[in-house]
Formats: structure tokens, C-alpha cells, sequence
């Protein structure tokens, strides 16, 4: 066995081992030193010899150096010889590939814990629940390594001090915490899904992975309805990946995008995850869902059902308002009523000032104006929208369609 032998087994199992290690010891920081100390033995070791089981020796190697750090501290001595005196059972050691258990759920919790910041509980998810390494983790995120290494000590710091347990929250408040778990979900999608910088449209790699944490929730939860919504909406809109960029990484606008080339399995996995979605009424990432739904179900941007659309930008204006769900409105009335509704809409965020430095309100007005024939201010606002955005896939884009105007 090689690294990548390795590190798909970690990828895989990582979740499991850490959240098994965090109830024995009781110690999140410690089971996930120790998970990581076991890859790092295993990266040296499996190539000489392979396990026959390869998930059951990462445990047994994680226990055993966390039995070892646990020894090297006097002041838990007790814990210890607790630990220790308790032989791993032969599930403990060699863990059923096929069993989602609770342990994963409250990792879940304590990784997106409201007592850390919104950049750490992304960076602590995708790390011990993901089991993505610190330097893929500062790849996807365009960002230092030391940076996400500290994000990640910091939280592990934070959660000590904060004597967080590891243990599922109260029944009372679940739903309400799980709302903070849902939404570090949406980030690390967004990001794959849209890259606010860098050289690349999408970052596959990041949509994919909270994909997999998305349906590992699901499985765990399958009575949440917006469990399955944000699952619905990342299926759907990862169905349009294939299309979303030409051979040499430049977006495709979806008026251009090629349907055949959708992923018509995603599609039907997020039409699945909407029916159960709805089964008591949809919260905001269901409609959400709804929305990418009537997208998937159009032959053409000329054919599809703007009015719906528009009716579920409404809905989900009422129950989670944001200048960005105005924004997408205004698209979408553009495309049902014409640019000159849509217009007023943006002109009415623009005098809020509610989006101070995103490309996108320039970037939708200036298409509007274009459309009313206002080609001057239509250039100047995708020229501001170009200067704004940080991405250079988009920002070609933007300065093609103002160069486009004369």
C-alpha cells in the first residue's frame, strides 16, 4: 500500500476513529493528535507491510498513542489506568465501514461549536470530520498553511478551555445548533462550488467532500427536513459542474452550457432529497433546492419556468431575507418581466448599500442596463464589477462583456 492507499483509508474512516478516540479519552484535541500520529506511523509503515485491516490498525495505532500521551501526564493518571484497563472491543478496533453511528454526529457539533468562529468551524470540519490535511484544507481556501494550522489549534484550544463535551446537544437545542452545522456546509459548498479568488471557477475537490459530509448527515439525521434540503441543493447544483467550464477552465455562461453534458445522477439524488425535503415544508436551503429543481428540469434558459422561480425567490425573501436572495429576485424577474423591474430592485440595494464591495450588484446591473440598451453605464458598471472581484475566471468574463459594449 501507498500514500494515496493511505490517505483514501483516511479519508474514509477519519471521522470515526476520532470521534470513537474523543469518547474514550474525553479529549477532542487529544483523539485527533492521536488519529494523526496513527497516519503518520501508517504512512511509513503500510508500504513494508499491509494491513489486513487497514481501518481497524489506524484505530488500534490511534488508541495506543493516545494511551501514550494520556501516560505522559501525571495530572490524568486516573484516566489512564481507566482507559487502559479497558481492553478495545473487537468493534472499537475494527469499526464496521458500513455503521454511521451518533459518535459522528457529535464530532458534527463539536467541530462547528457556536463558541468558535465561523473560519474555524469550517477549517476544524474539514479536518477532523472531513479528514482533509491542513495543507489541502489551505489549497482550497487559498490561504497560508500556518493560517489554517492555527484556525485549527485555536479551535482545539478554544473547545478545552470551553470544556465542550463530546456528546450530542440536548434535544431542545439540536435543531437550533444544527442550523450552525447546515450552514458550515453551505460555506465549504459555496466556495467549491464558486471560488470567491484565484485562478479556477470551481474547486471540485471542496464541493465534493461537503457533499459526502451532507449525506453523512443526512443518514444521521433523516428526520431534518433541511438536512435533506441542503443536500438536495448541492446535488442539484453540482450537476451542473461538467458544463459550468470549457476544456480550458473558462466559465460557461448557462445560457451556453451544454445540457447533455449535466449530471443527470446528481440530478435524480437531488430530486430524491427535495421529496423528502418537503415532506414539512421547505426551509430555506429547500427552496433553495426548489429553485435549482426548476433549472434542472428546463431544456433551455428560454424555457425555463422564471415565474416559479421567482414566486420561490419570494418565498425565501420571507423566511431568510438577504441582499444576496433580492439580488438572485432581481435575476429572475429580469428574465419573467424584463430589465426594467429588475432594474429597480438593484437600484433599491445599491441605495441600501447593503453588498459594500461585491462585484455582484454592479455585475447584474450591468447587464440589466445593457439589456435596456444603456451601453455606456452598462460598460462602467461590469468594468467596477471586474475591478471587484477577486476571481480571474470571473473577472475575464466581466471585462469580455464590457469590452463587448464599445
Amino acid at each position: 500500500m501507498d500514500a494515496a492507499d493511505v490517505e483514501a483509508v483516511w479519508r474514509i474512516e477519519s471521522a470515526r476513529i476520532v470521534a470513537a478516540l474523543t469518547r474514550l479519552t474525553g479529549d477532542f484535541a487529544l483523539a485527533e493528535d492521536a488519529a494523526q500520529e496513527a497516519v503518520a506511523e501508517a504512512l511509513v509503515s503500510w508500504p513494508l507491510a499491509a494491513p489486513a485491516s487497514p481501518a481497524g490498525w489506524l484505530m488500534a495505532t490511534a488508541r495506543r498513542r493516545a494511551i501514550d500521551a494520556i501516560r505522559r501526564r501525571a495530572a490524568l493518571r486516573d484516566r489512564y489506568a481507566l482507559l487502559a484497563a479497558d481492553p478495545p472491543t473487537d468493534e472499537e478496533i475494527d469499526p464496521d465501514p458500513d455503521r454511521i453511528d451518533d459518535d459522528i454526529l457529535a464530532l458534527m457539533f463539536v467541530s462547528c461549536h457556536p463558541v468558535l468562529s465561523r473560519e474555524t468551524q469550517v477549517a476544524l470540519t474539514l479536518r477532523v470530520v472531513g479528514g482533509l490535511s491542513s495543507k489541502e484544507i489551505a489549497r482550497a481556501f487559498l490561504l497560508p498553511v500556518p493560517t489554517v494550522q492555527a484556525r485549527i489549534t485555536r479551535g482545539k484550544k478554544t473547545i478545552a478551555a470551553a470544556a465542550v463535551p463530546f456528546e450530542l446537544p440536548p434535544s431542545d437545542q439540536r435543531r437550533e445548533r444544527l442550523g450552525g452545522v447546515l450552514s458550515v456546509l453551505y460555506v465549504i459548498f459555496t466556495e467549491g462550488s464558486t471560488a470567491t479568488s484565484g485562478d479556477r471557477l470551481l474547486r471540485p475537490d471542496v464541493a465534493y467532500e461537503a457533499i459526502r459530509l451532507a449525506r453523512t448527515l443526512a443518514a444521521l439525521q433523516p428526520d431534518e427536513p433541511e438536512v435533506h434540503g441542503l443536500l438536495a441543493l448541492f446535488e442539484l447544483t453540482a450537476a451542473r459542474f461538467p458544463a459550468r467550464t470549457g476544456p480550458d477552465g473558462s466559465p460557461v455562461l448557462l445560457e451556453d452550457q451544454d445540457r447533455q453534458q449535466w449530471d443527470y445522477s446528481a440530478i435524480r439524488r437531488g430530486l430524491a432529497a427535495l421529496t423528502k425535503a418537503s415532506a414539512r415544508g421547505l426551509g430555506p436551503y429547500g427552496l433553495q433546492a426548489a429553485i435549482a429543481a426548476v433549472h434542472a428540469a428546463a431544456p433551455s434558459v428560454e424555457a425555463t419556468d422564471w415565474d416559479r422561480i421567482v414566486l420561490l425567490y419570494e418565498a425565501l425573501g420571507r423566511v431568510a431575507p438577504s441582499p444576496v436572495v433580492e439580488l438572485n429576485r432581481a435575476v429572475a424577474v429580469a428574465m419573467a418581466s424584463g430589465p426594467a423591474q429588475a432594474l429597480a430592485i438593484v437600484d433599491e440595494l445599491v441605495a441600501s448599500d447593503l453588498l459594500p464591495g461585491s462585484h455582484l450588484v454592479p455585475a447584474v446591473r450591468g447587464e440589466l442596463l445593457a439589456r435596456l440598451g444603456r451601453r455606456p453605464q452598462a460598460r462602467a458598471e461590469l468594468e467596477l464589477a471586474a475591478r471587484l472581484c477577486a476571481n480571474q475566471r470571473e473577472r475575464s468574463v466581466l471585462l469580455r462583456k464590457a469590452a463587448l459594449l464599445g
